[in-house]
C-alpha cells in the first residue's frame, strides 16, 4: 500500500472555489486547458503519484546509488517511477505550446508538482529539464535553444543548476570556478562545484548543466559571474550527441535524507577540457540563474508543505485506527471501553495544529502560483511580479521550517510506532530537513524578504498587499468577526515590526552596528508576515466554505466544516504570536552581538 495519502479535494478547492482558476482556463495563453481537463488531468496525476510514482519512495532511501568510477546508476525502482512520469508526458505540463509543451497555467503546474513531489521528492528532483528548457529558451540564443533546449525536452534529457562551491557556499559571489573564452559563445571551464543535485545518473541520455562560472577578467562579487551551458556528452551539429565532455562527478554526498537523489561533487576541466557554451552570448549570469533558482524555492515550498500534508494524513488515520486508554471523562473507571486515540484531547490538538498548517501553507503556495498566472494575464501590471517576489521567501523559508517542526508532530501521534520503519514518517522528517536549507537557508529567505522586498521596494508591494488584507478585515462577514479583529491587530503588529527594521538600518548608515538589530529580527518578521498572509488566505477560505455549508452534503459537508475549523485554529493559534515578536524587535539592544565569541 502507499505511503503517499493526497489532499485532492483542498487543491481543487483552491483552484476552482477561491483562485478562480478555471475563470481564465481556455483564453490564451491557457487556450489548452478547460475545467474539465483540468480537473481529469489532476486525477491522474493523483493516480500516478500514489501508484507509480511513490513506488520508489522508500526503496531509493534504503538501497541509494552509489558512484563506482565516475559513474552512477540508479535503483531501477527509481527508473520505473521515472518512466511513469515521463512516458505519460507529465514533465511537460507547464512547458509553453511553442516548446512541445502543454501549457498549463502555473497554478494547475504546481498542484500536479505537490502531487509528485510529495509522493517521492528523489525522484522527483530528477524531473527537472523542462525547467531548464524553459529557462534556456527565455534566455539562450536561436542557437543554443535548437541544439540543447529543445531536445532537452523532445528527448527528455537531464538537468542541473550549478551554483555552490566548497569555500563559498551561500556567497555565490565568492566563487572561483573560472571561463576562458576559445571563440564565439564557447568557453573552457575550470573548478569544483558541491552539492549538486541530479550531478550524475545513467537514466539520462545525456545531462545539461547550467553552470555560474567567472569569465577571466570579470569582476569580483555576482557581478562577474557568467551562466553556461554545459552537456555531459556534447551536441553535434546535426544533433546527435558526441564525445564525453570533461564535466564528472568525483564525490556523492552520503546524506541525512533524499538519499535516492544523487547530490554531486562536480569538476571540470580536470583530465580533458570542459566545454560551455555561454548563455544568450551575454555575460547575465546571475540574472540568468535567478530563473532557475526563484522556480528552485517554489519547489521547495511546494515540496515542504506537502510533505507535512501526507504526513497528517498518515497520522489521522493511525488516529481513528489506534485503540488505547478510556476516555478522560472515564479514566479512573478501569472497565471503562478503550476509545481510538483521536478521541483524546492532546492528540485531537496535534491533529487540528497539522491540518491547519498543511492548509495554509498550501494556501500561500498556491496564492503565489496563481500570482504566475496573473504576470501573464495581465503582463502591463508589474504589481504581480512584485508581490511574486515578495511571497517567495515566505513560501521557501517559513513553509520548510514549520512543516519540518510539525512533522515532528505527525510522529508524536504515531507514538514510539512513528519512530520506526513501519511507517513513513521517520523518513519524512529526514527527507524534509534540507528543505530549511536548499536553495539559501531560512535566514538569507528573511534577508531578502526584508532588505530587497521590502526595503529596495519602499514598502510599495507590501502595502498594496496590506491593503488587500485590511479590506478583507472590514469587509468580511459577521461570522469571523473575531477572527478579522485578531487579523486586523496581528497585520498592525507586522509594519509596526517592519518600521522597527527600517529604523535600525536607518540608523546604520550613522552607526553601523545598529544594523545587528535588525539582523537579529528578520527571521521573526519572515514568521509574522507569513502567519497574516495565511490566516487572511484561510479566513477567505472560510468564508467560502460558510457560504456552500448550507447546500452540502456527505463528504463536501465534513470538508467545508474543516475549512472553517483551520481558520479559526490558525487564527487562534499563530496570530497571538506576533505581538510578541514585534515587541521583541522594539526592545533589541543589540547586547547578543557584543557578547564575548568565546562565551558561546
Amino acid at each position: 500500500m502507499s505511503h503517499y495519502k493526497t489532499n485532492l479535494r483542498d487543491i481543487e478547492f483552491n483552484l476552482f472555489e477561491f483562485l478562480d482558476v478555471d475563470s481564465y482556463l481556455g483564453k490564451e495563453p491557457f487556450e489548452g486547458f478547460d475545467k474539465a481537463t483540468a480537473l481529469d488531468s489532476l486525477r491522474e496525476v493523483e493516480r500516478l503519484a500514489v501508484e507509480d510514482f511513490a513506488a520508489s519512495f522508500a526503496d531509493s532511501d534504503r538501497n541509494p546509488p552509489e558512484l563506482v568510477d565516475g559513474e552512477i546508476a540508479l535503483p531501477q525502482s527509481t527508473k520505473d517511477s521515472l518512466d511513469a512520469f515521463f512516458d505519460g508526458g507529465w514533465h511537460l505540463l507547464g512547458i509553453e505550446q511553442d516548446l512541445g509543451g502543454f501549457g498549463a497555467p502555473d497554478a494547475l503546474r504546481w498542484a500536479a508538482g505537490e502531487m509528485f513531489v510529495s509522493a517521492n521528492p528523489s525522484a522527483f528532483l530528477y524531473a527537472s529539464s523542462a525547467l531548464m528548457a524553459r529557462v534556456i529558451a527565455a534566455v539562450g540564443t536561436e542557437e543554443q535553444i535548437a541544439r540543447f533546449g529543445k531536445p532537452m525536452i523532445e528527448n527528455r534529457w537531464g538537468a542541473t543548476m550549478v551554483l555552490t562551491e566548497p569555500d563559498a557556499g551561500s556567497d555565490v559571489g565568492a566563487g572561483t570556478s573560472k571561463a576562458v573564452h576559445v571563440e564565439g559563445d564557447m568557453w573552457h571551464l575550470e573548478g569544483v562545484k558541491r552539492f549538486i543535485t541530479s550531478g550524475e545518473n545513467d537514466y539520462f541520455e545525456n545531462i545539461i548543466h547550467l553552470v555560474l562560472a567567472r569569465r577571466e577578467g570579470g569582476e569580483p562579487g555576482t557581478k562577474g559571474l557568467s551562466m553556461f551551458i554545459v552537456p555531459k556528452y556534447l551536441v553535434n551539429d546535426d544533433g546527435t550527441l558526441g564525445e564525453r565532455n570533461g564535466i564528472k562527478a568525483t564525490g556523492l554526498e552520503h546524506k541525512m535524507g533524499i538519499k535516492g537523489s544523487t547530490t554531486c561533487e562536480l569538476s571540470m576541466g580536470v583530465d580533458e577540457p570542459c566545454i560551455g557554451y555561454l548563455v544568450g552570448d551575454v555575460h547575465e549570469g546571475i540574472r540568468q540563474m535567478f530563473l532557475v533558482i526563484e522556480d528552485a524555492r517554489m519547489l521547495i515550498g511546494v515540496k515542504s508543505a506537502g510533505t507535512l500534508s501526507t504526513g497528517y494524513l498518515n497520522a489521522l488515520d493511525y488516529a481513528k485506527e489506534r485503540v488505547q486508554s478510556a476516555d478522560l471523562t472515564k479514566a479512573t473507571d478501569k472497565t471503562a471501553p478503550r476509545v481510538e486515540i483521536i478521541r483524546h484531547p492532546d492528540v485531537r490538538r496535534m491533529l487540528m495544529l497539522q491540518k491547519s498548517y498543511a492548509e495554509g501553507l498550501r494556501a500561500l503556495w498556491m496564492y503565489t502560483a496563481w500570482t504566475l498566472d496573473k504576470m501573464r494575464l495581465e503582463s502591463g501590471d508589474d504589481y504581480w511580479a512584485r508581490l511574486n517576489d515578495l511571497l517567495l521567501p515566505m513560501v521557501k523559508g517559513y513553509s520548510s521550517e514549520k512543516a519540518y517542526e510539525l512533522l515532528a508532530q505527525s510522529l508524536q501521534v504515531f507514538g514510539g510506532s512513528g519512530f520506526t520503519q513501519d511507517y513513513p514518517i521517520e523518513q519524512y522528517i529526514r527527507d524534509a530537513k534540507i528543505d530549511t536549507l536548499y536553495e539559501g537557508t531560512t535566514a538569507i529567505q528573511a534577508l531578502d524578504l526584508f532588505f530587497r522586498k521590502i526595503a529596495r521596494d519602499q514598502g510599495q508591494t507590501v502595502m498594496r498587499l496590506a491593503e488587500d488584507v485590511l479590506a478583507y478585515v472590514k469587509g468580511g462577514s459577521d461570522e469571523f468577526a473575531q477572527e478579522r479583529q485578531a487579523l486586523g491587530d496581528a497585520l498592525e503588529q507586522v509594519q509596526n515590526h517592519i518600521g522597527v527594521l527600517v529604523g535600525h538600518s536607518m540608523a546604520s548608515m550613522e552607526d553601523p552596528p545598529e544594523i545587528y538589530k535588525t539582523g537579529l529580527h528578520t527571521n521573526g518578521l519572515l514568521e509574522s508576515l507569513s502567519e497574516v498572509v495565511i490566516a487572511w488566505l484561510l479566513l477567505e477560505h472560510a468564508e467560502r466554505a460558510s457560504a456552500a455549508l448550507p447546500t452540502a452534503d456527505g463528504s463536501d459537508a465534513a470538508f467545508y466544516e474543516g475549512k472553517i475549523a483551520s481558520a479559526r485554529f490558525f487564527v487562534s493559534d499563530a496570530l497571538p504570536k506576533i505581538a510578541l515578536r514585534t515587541a521583541a524587535a522594539q526592545n533589541e539592544t543589540g547586547w547578543l552581538m557584543d557578547m564575548n565569541d568565546e562565551a558561546f
